[in-house]
């Protein structure tokens, strides 16, 4: 049983680093080939392997992160069709035109000027909800993660961020009282379905750290960051984001780029009051 459980950790390691490949070159050509070199794994395992961890073949997997990727921007910004194809790994236009209309059955630019068009789910803008906006230059943040799959309300964040905890205590991570505890949310719900959303549950330490088995390792880049701060309970989330998207990015004039986004949670609700959790949202701007 061992044996078997590290195998596993160690394959989730290598999984890990094809991910987070795919996820900052999607704008470039990404070569199977090379994926499998950069894995560890044997041209003959590497898909067998990437197919059971991800659900879904590896070519399959680029395409759909391209195309969700690509509703966002299209939704979320004011880039011109032709600047979001390139930015998604598409030479010509047309060719994202073609399979974004075979993943939502609407072109690029339908989708655009349809505010209405629903793919997953409907926009929920709600004014009542307490959200402040500041903007912020932040430095860059070391972080150790373990990435989730499904639902983002039926994720257990608390088992991984236990065992993160662990993790860092066991490799002497935790030098000082500044842990932050931080989520990586990779996909819009509202383009994507919910068995394939993609989370990562960090914690930003000061130490570097290495992988090792389920945790992995990043950095989120620093810069210029919107910072929405919501008080209220994380079931309200949902509304928060698209009312964040729908309305209050507009209403500032931020322009998004396209870069991760990222929560991190103030206080601690094993210990607070739903309607007192805070919860920052970071946002970054040019």
């Amino acid at each position: 049983m061992q044996q078997r459980t590290s195998t596993r950790d160690e394959y989730l390691k290598c999984v890990n680093v094809v991910v987070e490949y795919i996820n900052n070159h999607l704008g470039e050509e990404i070569d199977l080939s090379s994926l499998a070199e950069m894995s560890n794994f044997s041209p003959f395992h590497f898909h067998r392997i990437m197919k059971a961890l991800l659900g879904e073949p590896i070519g399959a997997f680029i395409v759909r992160t391209r195309i969700e990727a690509a509703a966002r921007l299209l939704r979320y910004t004011d880039m011109t069709i032709s600047d979001i194809a390139y930015q998604v790994g598409y030479n010509a236009p047309s060719s994202l035109s073609k399979l974004f209309k075979q993943f939502y059955g609407i072109s690029p630019i339908e989708y655009r000027n349809n505010k209405e068009y629903t793919i997953m789910k409907k926009v929920e803008l709600n004014s009542n909800l307490d959200v402040s906006v500041e903007v912020k230059e932040i430095t860059s943040k070391k972080l150790i993660y373990i990435r989730l799959s499904g639902d983002y309300k039926g994720l257990d964040f608390a088992s991984a961020w236990g065992r993160l905890f662990k993790f860092a205590q066991e490799e002497n991570l935790i030098s000082d009282n500044c842990i932050e505890y931080l989520c990586v949310y990779h996909d819009d719900p509202k383009v994507t379905e919910s068995d394939k959303l993609r989370t990562d549950i960090c914690l930003a330490l000061s130490k570097s750290a290495k992988a090792k088995g389920e945790v992995g390792v990043k950095e989120i880049p620093g810069g210029k960051y919107a910072i929405f701060r919501y008080k209220g309970p994380y079931s309200n989330l949902s509304a928060v984001y698209d009312t964040v998207y729908g309305r209050l990015v507009q209403d500032n004039g931020f322009r998004v780029v396209n870069s991760p986004v990222f929560e991190k949670y103030v206080n601690n609700p094993s210990d607070t009051a739903p309607e007192n959790l805070i919860t920052e949202i970071y946002i970054p701007v040019e």
